[in-house]
C-alpha cells in the first residue's frame, strides 16, 4: 500500500455568517477560486496532475449544490478532466473528504488529490435544504433525529457536566483562540480580497478575546424550548439513569456558526518529485463510527477512541489533539474518556472561539494541527470530528 502525504494545507479566514461578515458577500465558488489560485501558486502545482477534487458541504443547496467540488473547479478554469466529489457527512464532511482522498492515494487509485470543504453559512443557511429528518419533528423524533445542542445536552446530563463546566471550556477556548490568532500562529491562512466592502481579511472574526466567565453565565440555555417539544422526554425514556435534562448550553459555550473554505493536498511519493515539494505530514491511519443518535455530537469521542486503540495508542503516544469542539460538554466527554490532558487538546482554541463552518472545519482543522505541530516540533497528532446522528471521524498524522 502507498502512503498518503500531505504537501500543503490551507484556508480561509473564518468569517461571521451574517450579513455584516467579511465574507458574506463571496460566492462560494469565488471563495473556493481564491484557495485553488493560492494551492497552485504555493506548490508549483500543474491543475493536470489532480485525479480528483473531493469537498465536504453540508448543506447542499442554492449556491452550494449540483456538486460544489465540480462547479467550483468549473467556475474556476480549471481543466475539464479534473473530476470534483462533494460529500456530506455533516459536521465531520470536511474529514471524510480527506480520509476518501488519502484512500485514493493509497490503494493506487490516484497519485495526487486534493481535498477540504466549503460552507458559506450567511448565504447558505443550516437545513436551509430543508431535510425530512431535520425539518419534519415527527419523523426526527420517531426516528431519533436530533439537533445538535439537543444532545450537547444530554451528554451533559449523562455525565454530569455542569453549567460552569461548559462556561470554563468555552472561556478557555476564546483565550487560546485570541492568542493563537494574535501572535500569527494559524500559518495556513490565505487573505481573502471582499471588494464589496472593500476589505481584505486575513483573520477569523468569531473570536471574543474579552469572553469572561461572567459574560458566559449571564446567557440563557438554548435548546430547553426544543426539550419541552418532546426530546426531553424522548432522551429520557432512552436514559433510564436520567430523571431530567441539564440545559447548560448556551451562545457562548456553542459552536459560532461561520463562513470559510479549506483544501489540502494530497498525494503520494511521485507527487513531491513531480512538483519538487516535500510533504509536511503523513496521513497514518482513520477511524470512522456511529455512536447513540440521541446523543447526536459524541462520534468525536467514540471515533478517537476506535483509532488509538486500531494503532495501539495512549494519551501519551501522541503530542496533540485537534477534536472538534461540537458543544463544550464533547470537549470534556472527550477529556474524560480518553484521558487527554488540557495541555494537548486544542490548544489555540477550538470551534465554540474560531467559528464552524460546517463543511470547512474538517480541513481548517487538519491545518491548524500541522500548523501547530510544525510550530513546535512535534510528531504526531489526531483530529477528530463529530457528525450528526452520532457519526464521528477521526485521523491520525506523522509529521515529516
Amino acid at each position: 500500500m502507498n502512503s498518503a502525504f500531505i504537501y500543503e494545507a490551507i484556508r480561509t479566514p473564518r468569517g461571521k455568517a451574517r450579513p455584516d461578515g467579511g465574507l458574506a458577500d463571496i460566492t462560494p465558488f469565488e471563495l473556493m477560486k481564491t484557495l485553488y489560485d493560492a494551492l497552485v501558486e504555493r506548490t508549483s502545482l500543474d491543475k493536470n496532475y489532480v485525479e480528483d477534487v473531493i469537498l465536504g458541504c453540508v448543506t447542499q443547496a442554492g449556491e452550494q449544490g449540483g456538486n460544489i467540488a465540480k462547479a467550483s473547479l468549473l467556475y474556476s478554469g480549471w481543466p475539464d478532466q479534473v473530476p470534483g466529489l462533494t460529500v456530506n457527512r455533516y459536521c465531520s464532511s470536511g474529514l471524510d473528504a480527506i480520509n476518501i482522498a488519502s484512500m485514493k492515494v493509497m490503494t493506487g487509485q490516484a497519485h495526487c488529490t486534493i481535498a477540504g470543504g466549503i460552507e458559506m453559512m450567511s448565504r447558505v443557511p443550516m437545513l436551509s435544504d430543508k431535510a425530512t429528518m431535520f425539518a419534519d419533528a415527527k419523523f426526527a423524533l420517531n426516528h431519533r433525529m436530533l439537533m445538535m445542542g439537543s444532545g450537547a445536552d444530554l451528554i451533559a446530563s449523562l455525565y454530569n457536566i455542569s453549567r460552569e463546566d461548559v462556561d470554563a471550556i468555552a472561556c478557555l477556548s476564546q483565550q487560546r483562540a485570541s492568542k493563537a490568532s494574535n501572535l500569527g500562529w494559524f500559518k495556513s491562512i490565505i487573505p481573502v480580497n471582499n471588494p464589496v466592502k472593500d476589505i481584505i481579511v486575513a483573520t477569523d472574526e468569531c473570536i471574543r478575546g474579552k469572553t469572561t466567565m461572567e459574560s458566559l453565565a449571564a446567557l440563557p440555555p438554548a435548546f430547553s424550548a426544543l426539550g419541552e417539544q418532546g426530546v426531553d422526554a424522548l432522551q429520557i425514556k432512552e436514559h433510564s439513569t436520567l430523571d431530567s435534562i441539564s440545559h447548560v448550553h448556551t451562545a457562548g459555550n456553542s459552536p459560532a456558526m461561520a463562513d470559510a473554505a479549506s483544501l489540502l493536498l494530497i498525494g503520494d511519493e511521485s507527487l513531491g518529485e513531480r512538483i519538487g515539494k516535500i510533504p509536511r505530514a503523513r496521513i497514518i491511519a482513520a477511524a470512522t463510527v456511529c455512536d447513540d443518535p440521541l446523543q447526536v455530537v459524541s462520534g468525536c469521542a467514540k471515533a478517537t477512541a476506535s483509532l488509538m486503540s486500531q494503532e495501539n495508542l495512549t494519551p501519551e503516544g501522541v503530542d496533540l489533539f485537534e477534536l472538534h469542539e461540537a458543544f463544550a460538554a464533547t470537549s470534556i466527554k472527550c477529556q474524560r474518556d480518553l484521558g487527554i490532558s488540557h495541555e494537548k487538546l486544542n490548544v489555540n482554541g477550538g470551534v465554540i472561539a474560531l467559528g464552524h463552518p460546517m463543511g470547512a472545519t474538517g480541513g481548517i482543522m487538519m491545518g491548524t494541527l500541522l500548523d501547530e505541530l510544525e510550530r513546535r516540533s512535534l510528531k504526531t497528532g489526531i483530529v477528530a470530528a463529530s457528525g450528526a446522528a452520532g457519526s464521528g471521524t477521526a485521523i491520525l498524522i506523522e509529521r515529516l
